[in-house]
């Protein structure tokens, strides 16, 4: 089955992931206290601030059409109220790089990092921020007009609060779940006022919300548990969708629940690096629900598999990719398949150990390598169809 017209093939990356050096947000504080649980700081990262052209030649030569990046809120804001224009116009020059290079540009305006000072304000906890984050928005959508005609306004907001204020994986480390609550009301009001500052200042661009999402499966018994952790997971968020122009669906794997919660995937199964149930097939599975449940087009922003075999990272993205056959036959209005990610970068609390992407780093000598697996997205978007590997 071919995919629609126009369909959008890409790979993306995170501005605190692959810039490097991004050391105004909260992450970098994060990383650097060596009380947090994070495997190491991210340094230079890939220093993907000065070599991004190089990146996005790499990319467009594999036949790919489209490129979601993260404009860092930090750098264009390091201090409130003061606005770099040199990181403006750097990220300027990223989209009309990409599209004279035959490469979309879609924008994420919080990719999981927040600026120190909005942090030590109390981040995601005041619901000023939602404003302040709005602000932001306007200020890059204004200045970037013209340049890009999709924005995700979010990345991940489920993770943002759960990791950083009930789990303490992220910034800022707590394991409250009433702050987490207060965080989620905050990130989903900071949405809907980023929504409407991006339609102000860049008329006609297309806004969504990035959610991870999860297939869910539930031992005997627990299937009533499932349903409200995957409600408080995921169903508030897709229902603040309400209103967006598209829904972004991000997938890796298929959680399962017990009596005390999310548990590991049954004995034997297959396992990625980072130890998530090999499952590309969910993917078709989440992309289903959220157009069921918003009724909005959806685009994969992020799917893709953690692994040294680049042989696997093939077989599971084709997998996933024939996942969404069924959807298509069924009328999902289905916008694109973005990849996670375009280059090895920093994984988080992880650091750099684990490997997604197309395109291989060494990170002492910032070579690049693409890889197989990138080449071979690069035939499908060529065909629009899924080919032979």
């Amino acid at each position: 089955m071919g995919f629609p017209v126009g369909f959008l093939w890409g790979a993306g990356t995170a501005a605190h992931q692959v810039e490097g050096a991004n050391d105004a947000n909260d992450w970098w504080e994060w990383e650097n206290d060596p009380n947090s649980p994070i495997a190491g700081p991210s340094g230079r990262a890939c220093d993907h601030w000065t070599r991004y052209p190089a990146d996005l030649d790499i990319l467009a030569g594999m036949g790919l059409n489209s490129y979601r990046f993260s404009v860092e809120w930090s750098r264009v804001e390091p201090a409130e109220g003061v606005v770099s224009a040199a990181a403006l116009d750097h990220y300027r020059h990223v989209c009309e790089a990409a599209r004279a290079r035959g490469l979309e540009p879609i924008v994420t305006f919080h990719h999981f990092t927040t600026p120190a000072w909005v942090a030590r304000a109390g981040g995601w906890c005041e619901a000023k921020t939602a404003t302040l984050f709005a602000r932001f928005t306007e200020t890059v959508s204004a200045y970037l007009r013209g340049t890009f005609n999709y924005a995700i306004t979010i990345n991940e907001p489920n993770i943002v609060a759960a990791f950083g204020y009930e789990l303490g994986f992220f910034p800022p480390g707590l394991r409250d779940l009433s702050r987490k609550e207060q965080a989620a009301r905050t990130l989903i009001a900071a949405h809907h006022e980023a929504r409407a500052a991006i339609r102000r200042a860049a008329p006609g661009v297309r806004v969504g919300l990035g959610i991870s999402m999860n297939e869910w499966g539930a031992l005997p018994g627990y299937g009533a548990h499932m349903l409200q952790l995957r409600g408080s997971m995921e169903d508030v968020y897709l229902e603040a969708t309400r209103g967006d122009d598209f829904v972004g669906v991000q997938n890796y794997t298929r959680l399962h629940v017990g009596p005390d919660g999310i548990v590991g995937p049954p004995p034997g199964s297959r396992m990625t690096q980072i130890g998530f149930e090999f499952r590309p097939e969910a993917l078709g599975v989440t992309v289903r629900r959220a157009a069921e449940m918003t009724g909005l087009p959806v685009m994969v922003t992020e799917n893709g598999i953690c692994t040294l075999d680049d042989g696997e990272r093939i077989e599971f993205t084709e997998r996933a990719l024939k996942s969404l056959e069924p959807c298509l036959a069924e009328g999902v209005d289905l916008l694109g398949y973005l990849h996670w990610s375009a280059l090895d970068s920093f994984e988080w609390v992880l650091g750099y150990w684990p490997r997604y992407g197309l395109i291989e780093v060494d990170f002492d000598t910032q070579a690049r390598t693409p890889r197989a697996s990138g080449r071979w997205l690069g035939r499908v978007a060529q065909a629009n169809a899924v080919v032979a590997a």
